[in-house]
């Protein structure tokens, strides 16, 4: 129940220059502003313009702040998914140069709260020096976090060699299996910036914030924030799993997109069986050689089943374009059963159909979320990026998934052990705790009401918490 009486807030989100960190601080934001708290969601021009709708609240205010050109940035590049990984680090410069801009505008616009990402290391300091509170906002999991451990472990040396990050930590104090595989630490280190490593920048976000909030919740994984609140010495306040409220709109982000293509895609989901389609999608940011991406779609082939695909129009090696690198005459052999989408689909809605059985997803955990809420079984083949091999180890063990075996060192795989695992995951009786296992996520990852009670207990930890000063 809201209290008519309680002072509103101005907030200020200021998320990361990656569409999987601006969606759910929009969210997030979204509910703020149903509870009557003025939000200032800031951010660079094109990524304001790709968010804006004329069906958001008036309390919300877009900020645009130019980015500041940096050697080795495209000019017009202004966030991740524009970028090859190696590029990556020019951006985190260009962000840290908003510093001076971001500054300005807290310190003039009345702002009680900063709801910030962690690559901006140096907001919860800059936020405290001009008397306002801030909160780190890790737009994945509990279990992730704790993975790196607590500040004093993220700002020391002595484990960040990518040997180092292949065993779970010493501290992790409850089952887990959930470590890196010698092959996805390629891409990390290439996405990092040599003058602030990210462990830098999240043990100096975390230690100078004045509490942590995640994409998350403790039914889902009460063990690793019982020992988040351990490690970190501060508080720990889930703010739930952000389910998507409706498929007509991905993310909130109206798309005119949609209805036509989907006509198409549910009449022809119509003549499926229920369960029996495989929809499958690696998401916009990962990237595989034209070999791989042979031996995957031969492994998609094999496996018999009914299936979407949707395959990115970026490039996924140098030269070779997405509409290029599905081996030739695939579509023609399987087009009895099988359709690929090249670009954009409307995820949520091909989820969400009574058709759709499983997943096969590179365990983004956006995309991770929007399966469970449907109750879709997972088949994990980890993008090696950020936190998704983490994800996937953790979908592994909580058996709402298997994992598509890769060779530890180069990441090489078969098609036959692609086919076999679908298979499994999606018809055999081996795979039916999986899919039970999925289904029953439902009541957790599907479910508003329950998500709408952590959002409430995070908004009232920002009205009830203590003035800066």
């Amino acid at each position: 129940m809201d209290n008519k009486d309680q002072k509103k807030l101005q907030i200020a989100m200021f998320p990361w220059l990656a569409y999987g960190h601006l969606m759910p601080f929009l969210e997030v934001s979204k509910f703020l502003a149903q509870k009557g708290h003025q939000i200032s969601f800031i951010s660079t021009p094109k990524n304001i313009n790709r968010l804006r709708s004329s069906s958001f609240s008036p309390l919300i205010d877009f900020v645009e702040l130019p980015l500041p050109a940096v050697d080795g940035l495209p000019e017009s590049a202004e966030s991740t998914s524009e970028l090859p990984i190696n590029k990556v680090p020019y951006l985190k410069n260009a962000y840290d140069l908003l510093k001076p801009s971001v500054t300005h505008f807290i310190q003039h616009s009345g702002v009680n709260w900063v709801v910030h990402d962690f690559i901006c290391y140096w907001m919860p300091r800059v936020a405290t020096q001009l008397g306002v509170n801030s909160v780190y906002f890790n737009i994945t999991n509990a279990t992730t976090l704790a993975f790196f451990g607590p500040p004093s472990e993220l700002l020391s040396d002595k484990r960040w060699r990518p040997e180092d990050l292949t065993v779970v930590p010493e501290w992790v104090d409850y089952p887990s299996n959930v470590a890196y595989k010698l092959h996805e630490m390629v891409s990390p280190w290439d996405g990092m910036d040599d003058e602030v490593l990210d462990f830098q920048r999240l043990g100096r976000t975390i230690e100078d914030c004045n509490f942590v909030t995640m994409r998350s919740c403790t039914e889902f994984e009460s063990d690793a924030v019982s020992l988040l609140r351990k490690i970190y010495g501060k508080p720990v306040v889930p703010l739930g799993l952000l389910p998507p409220v409706s498929a007509p709109q991905q993310h909130g982000v109206a798309d005119d997109r949609g209805d036509e293509k989907w006509e198409v895609l549910r009449e022809w989901l119509e003549k499926k069986k229920p369960n029996s389609v495989v929809y499958i999608a690696l998401g916009t940011e990962v990237t595989l050689s034209q070999e791989l991406m042979h031996e995957l779609a031969h492994g998609i082939e094999k496996s018999g089943l009914p299936f979407i695909w949707v395959v990115n129009n970026r490039p996924l090696v140098e030269g070779v374009l997405g509409s290029d690198i599905i081996p030739f005459g695939f579509e023609t052999r399987v087009e009895d059963r099988g359709l690929v989408l090249r670009g954009w689909a409307p995820q949520l809605k091909i989820l969400g159909h009574i058709s759709v059985g499983g997943f096969l997803t590179h365990c983004g955990w956006s995309s991770v979320v929007e399966a469970l809420g449907y109750g879709r079984a997972l088949i994990l083949f980890s993008g090696a990026y950020s936190d998704q091999p983490l994800n996937a180890r953790l979908m592994h063990d909580k058996r709402v998934g298997l994992e598509i075996p890769r060779d530890e060192r180069d990441g090489s795989f078969t098609s036959d052990s692609v086919a076999e695992l679908i298979r499994r995951v999606m018809v055999e009786k081996e795979g039916e705790s999986i899919r039970s296992n999925a289904w029953a996520m439902k009541e957790i990852f599907g479910n508003v009401e329950l998500n709408n009670m952590c959002l409430d207990e995070f908004t009232r930890t920002l009205e009830t918490w203590p003035t800066s000063t």
